[in-house]
């Protein structure tokens, strides 16, 4: 099985991403080597999480701000 994630390379020269089924949750490392060993840290997490159904499901918002 394979998972998608996005990445980049920021200013100081870490690498920093996310896996693409939870985006929300940053990630980062000296290469990618060690970027995509903690990529694969948070899905152990967060499939535990979900597997135990600790997990509570996502809800949209909309919040008004002045131009």
């Amino acid at each position: 099985m394979e998972i998608e994630y996005t990445y980049w390379q920021s200013k100081d020269g870490f690498f920093i991403g996310y896996l693409n089924i939870w985006p929300e949750h940053l990630t980062q490392g000296k290469d990618i080597q060690e970027l995509e060993e903690m990529l694969l840290d948070l899905y152990e997490f967060f499939k535990e999480e979900q597997d135990e159904n600790k997990i509570i499901e996502k809800k949209v918002g909309q919040l008004k701000v002045t131009a």
